[in-house]
């Protein structure tokens, strides 16, 4: 990098002119801050002294109020009545209230802490036992002025005055007490004249407010400020600058209420910093007017004494770049290139808009390359699945089948059972690879319903019950009572907290547990998965939602996975608006993934009991059954004669609308990808004719984009199925068109 000696050793007009600027300007600016610090310093000087006596004034006034009480309590002590019977002492209590203003009540408490007598009639037994001034005047054996206190009988803010009664003998025997409205303590500082934006406070010792103005009511019993409490309890307490919470700023000052045997109370008055120093600010206004103009006569001089050139060239430079910043990258600046700044500051951006340029061809280039790359990635990814899918599908209805006919062999149900646990698994790997796809291009639109979050982890808890019966995990659900109302995708939830304990599931060894916590925070439903496995290194805390981001693999860990699952549930839980983040206290020390989701304030909708019919053999249907694929629909066939159905099945378009007519089907399962025409194509046609017209059309197919799903509802399908097809969800939806047809 070349130095900038240039400019600090004045060699271009430009940095004389700055200089000369800053010269002219620099005198000026101390003398304007210096003087009006000055003239503040002195005016908030000589408004301390007015505040401080206002503060006294105020302070003397409560003090003549407090005292008042101690003298009626002290009345009251020496009454005899005062220890009679209950009905007299509440007569003679409740005659000293009404005589008194300001008072809300007058009591006698025992020794045990319990109000005996009292003037406002008690609709419970009171017991004050635990009040700081009812022990500490039978400890101290004086008056006591107490804390703020919201009165358990009375109902109002108030601070309990209290007086130990002392029999001859000199023994506390019992403590009388006033209760004073702190409205009626408050008026006693009416009087005092107040600067608009002025406060009055009156604290107790524990720093609550007693007395305000303005707005009394709405500030008692709230807590002093912590730095204008701070300031109360400083040495000799000094006129301070605070900020209060109103975000104004106040010079402040204050009084002790009585002497340290009367009260504890602090009173303090801030008064409006501007109004202190209106009169500097003032002045300080005139300074800077002054200053003003004279920096604007400063900086004519500087341009008149300029290069017009100058300006002309920058203007030129600054258009050049403007035209660039546009996207215009043929701009050029048209400046000769000399030794000057402006001149190699014009070569150097013309150089810059030549190189983006080239940047910009290659970089255009590459872009239409990576479209028709991601282009052919989503149509192989599409061709993929379906090609996967297909065989999948044999497999998986071959495997239903052979369990159902041979469910007295536990051999072949154990068989047919892992069989379709691994279908699952590989059913489930091809359809995260497409959920990445089409969430990290923004494909994925959701269903969103108000819905019950503890519904969702019940759903997603049983859908991986097989994986974790098999590796014996311990499973513990923490969920609340009540209902965790949220608004979402019921199955794209599941699929986030199924992924979650699936990922739990893997990387704990056998035996191990897996705990599910759901809890309110605030406006928020958070949901925690947390286990005792393997762990994880910060390195891969930091990058574990990545796509294809695993943790090292083991011989004892062979579930395998693409790393798709963590990378999903984040893009699916941003989607609902929500967040998710990973904890590990390292290796070997488990995982936690918490999810956090918005709470829906909204309540449930009332749920509506669904009466599904349960077909058996006994309501057989009329099922065409059309699939090019014949392992496919051969067990399909299978499997649907042993339920009792009838099945015709047709291998190509052409045969399928051949057979319909003949057969006139209840229900037609389709494959999408026949090899005449497809199977869209082929449900528009059975949709025409009378024999199938009202057939219930249900689309099975190894293409599972939204886009295929939305074009086969087009095309008048009714249902639509994803190979490999889920047999109790194909018996479910065959069971509802029975009971459609023959209702009971």
């Amino acid at each position: 990098m070349k130095p900038s000696a240039p400019f600090l050793k004045l060699s271009s007009l430009r940095s004389r002119l700055m200089l000369l600027v800053a010269l002219a300007i620099l005198p000026l600016a101390v003398m304007t801050v210096v003087g009006g610090m000055r003239e503040r310093e002195q005016a908030v000087q000589a408004s301390e002294e007015n505040l401080r006596r206002l503060t006294n004034l105020a302070a003397a006034n409560e003090a003549q109020s407090v005292e008042r009480a101690r003298q009626i309590l002290v009345d009251l002590a020496s009454v005899p009545d005062l220890l009679g019977p209950t009905a007299g002492c509440n007569a003679l209590l409740a005659d000293v209230l009404d005589r008194n203003e300001g008072y809300v009540n007058f009591g006698l408490i025992q020794l045990n802490g319990d109000v005996s007598c009292s003037a406002v009639p008690m609709l419970h037994p009171v017991n004050l036992g635990d009040r700081s001034h009812f022990k500490r005047a039978i400890a101290e054996r004086r008056f006591i002025a107490g804390d703020y206190v919201f009165g358990r009988v009375i109902r109002r803010h108030t601070i309990n005055l209290t007086y130990p009664v002392i029999d001859r003998s000199g023994t506390v025997v019992a403590v009388v007490f006033a209760a004073m409205d702190l409205a009626g303590l408050d008026t006693f500082v009416n009087d005092i004249n107040l600067p608009p934006g002025s406060v009055l406070v009156t604290a107790d010792a524990n720093g609550t407010i007693i007395s305000r103005r303005p707005d009394p009511e709405r500030w008692f019993g709230s807590r002093v400020p912590a730095r204008l409490r701070e300031a109360m309890q400083g040495a000799g307490r000094r006129a301070v600058v605070i900020q209060d919470e109103d975000g104004v700023e106040r010079l402040h000052t204050f009084a002790r209420v009585g002497a340290p045997t009367l009260s504890d109370y602090t009173v303090t008055i801030g008064i409006p910093t501007e109004i202190v120093t209106a009169g500097a600010r003032r002045a300080q206004l005139m300074s800077l007017v002054g200053l003003a103009a004279t920096t604007m006569l400063a900086l004519l001089a500087a341009w008149l004494a300029g290069d017009v050139l100058i300006v002309q060239r920058v203007r030129k430079l600054k258009d050049t770049a403007t035209r660039i910043a546009a996207g215009d990258l043929d701009a050029r600046s048209g400046i000769a290139y000399e030794r000057e700044e402006i001149g190699q500051l014009a070569e150097a951006l013309d150089g810059m808009a030549a190189i983006l340029q080239k940047k910009e061809a290659a970089r255009g280039l590459a872009e239409r390359e990576l479209r028709a790359a991601d282009q052919r990635k989503d149509e192989f990814l599409a061709m993929l699945a379906h090609e996967l899918r297909n065989p999948l599908a044999p497999i998986s209805t071959g495997a239903h089948l052979l369990k159902l006919l041979h469910s007295d062999n536990a051999q072949i149900t154990q068989t047919c059972a892992i069989i379709a646990r691994q279908v699952e698994h590989m059913t489930g790997l091809v359809d995260d690879l497409l959920d990445v796809s089409r969430v990290t291009r923004g494909l994925v639109s959701l269903s969103t319903q108000v819905l019950d979050l503890r519904k969702v982890v019940d759903d997603a808890a049983e859908q991986i019950r097989p994986l974790i019966a098999t590796r014996r995990h311990t499973v513990v659900l923490d969920q609340p009572l009540d209902a965790a109302t949220v608004k979402g995708d019921h199955k794209r939830l599941v699929q986030v907290v199924a992924n979650l304990l699936n990922n739990a599931n893997k990387y704990t060894p056998e035996g191990g547990r897996i705990e599910l916590r759901l809890r309110q925070d605030d406006g928020d439903y958070v949901l925690t998965v947390s286990d005792d496995g393997i762990g994880m290194e910060p390195a891969l805390v930091a990058r574990v939602f990545d796509l294809f981001s695993q943790a090292e693999r083991t011989p004892d860990r062979s579930q395998g996975g693409l790393g798709l699952g963590l990378a999903l549930a984040k893009s699916l839980v941003e989607l609902h608006g929500g967040s998710v983040h990973a904890e590990s206290a390292g290796l070997g020390k488990g995982s936690s993934f918490t999810v956090r989701l918005p709470r829906h304030t909204q309540d449930l909708p009332v749920s509506i009991a669904q009466s599904r019919g349960q077909a058996t053999a006994a309501t057989p249907l009329k099922v065409l059954l059309v699939d090019d694929n014949l392992d496919a629909a051969h067990t399909l066939q299978l499997f649907l004669g042993a339920g009792g159905h009838t099945v015709e099945v047709a291998y190509c378009g052409a045969d399928a609308v051949d057979v319909a007519r003949v057969f006139e089907p209840d229900v037609c399962l389709l494959d999408i990808g026949l090899p005449d025409f497809d199977g869209n194509e082929l449900a528009r046609r059975l949709r025409r004719m009378p024999q199938s017209t009202g057939a219930t059309l249900i689309a099975m197919t190894g293409y599972g984009r939204q886009q295929d799903r939305e074009a086969a509802m087009a095309a008048g399908f009714d249902h639509y199925m994803v190979k490999p097809v889920n047999t109790v969800e194909l018996s479910d939806r065959l069971a509802e068109v029975a009971a459609q047809q023959h209702p009971r």
